[in-house]
């Protein structure tokens, strides 16, 4: 009898791979909706802005690309002080935060323990309210008579701060000393986050064997923890200097007509004189500005791994 021998199984056969152009451009599909949200939302807008800070007219009659790049000049020439200004005040609130914040991130990064989340919430807590009301709350704070200005005023810090020029006499408010204290307080958190995640990466055995050869405290936070902080540092400053520097609230809630940014000047030629090719060129001066500061700092710092 003949036997019918059964055909071997056949083998499982491998899926297609897609082609490899396919796979290639699979990361330029997923990056597309960044890529379209910016040149909608980022690059137009600054394109129009381009075009307008080259305008000449009015809004009577319109405006009109005359490619008239001496409003650049003008608006330079007009407001260097409250260029200036922003600078000066943004860099001492920078400061400030940097001064306050560094010791707290360092307390949450190595100390906090089982309060590391609590004090973090704290931390961010002031996000939970308007930027406004909280800017709001220090004309409260700050108000003559208060208790604030009473114990600066039993201390003479004030008469210390009228001699130096951020303080007027007995009052606070209206001073660029309000206007610093508004930046600082707003801008806080953004100094501590990128610290206190810069102070986190930290291995703890670095500062276990900087103890075995003997260093101290002061030696290990100067040769070990504080190099390996930069990036937080650098991240830090640069969240808190870069918006600081354009705001406009602190100086108009907090401050008086000496004290005026230039975030207040953009805001007053958009908004109320209509001026719309001087408002857009100190936009882009004011940008240009920062891009260069922030360019050189980053260079300086030693540091590009930014937090």
């Amino acid at each position: 009898m003949a036997t019918v021998t059964e055909a071997p199984p056949l083998a499982p056969q491998p899926a297609e791979k897609p082609p490899r152009r396919r796979r290639r451009l699979t990361p330029y599909w997923l990056l597309l909706p960044g890529i379209l949200w910016l040149l909608v939302f980022f690059a137009l807008p600054m394109v129009y802005q381009a075009s307008t800070s080259v305008q000449t007219g009015s809004l009577e009659e319109g405006y009109k690309v005359t490619w008239h790049f001496a409003t650049y000049w003008n608006a330079l020439a007009d407001y260097w002080p409250q260029f200036l200004r922003s600078v000066l005040y943004a860099g001492s609130a920078t400061i400030l935060c940097l001064i306050l914040g560094y010791p707290l991130a360092y307390l949450i990064a190595f100390r906090a323990g089982r309060w590391r989340n609590v004090v973090l919430i704290l931390v961010i807590a002031p996000f939970f309210t308007s930027f406004l009301i909280r800017t709001l709350a220090w004309k409260t704070i700050l108000a003559d008579g208060g208790p604030v200005v009473g114990a600066l005023n039993s201390l003479h810090i004030l008469d210390v701060t009228s001699w130096l020029g951020i303080t007027a006499g007995d009052r606070v408010l209206a001073t660029p000393l309000a206007v610093i204290c508004g930046l600082t307080y707003n801008f806080l958190p953004f100094m501590i986050l990128p610290l206190y995640t810069s102070l986190e990466r930290i291995d703890g055995r670095l500062h276990e064997a900087a103890g075995d050869l003997y260093a101290r405290p002061v030696t290990t936070f100067r040769k070990v923890t504080f190099p390996l902080s930069m990036p937080g540092v650098v991240s830090g400053t640069l969240l808190t200097f870069i918006p600081a520097s354009g705001d406009y609230v602190n100086a108009d809630l907090l401050g008086s007509t000496d004290t005026r940014m230039v975030g207040n000047v953009i805001q007053t030629q958009f908004l109320r004189i209509l001026d719309y090719p001087t408002a857009a060129a100190l936009s882009f001066i004011l940008m240009a500005a920062i891009l260069i500061m922030v360019t050189l700092y980053i260079r300086k710092s030693g540091t590009e791994d930014l937090v």
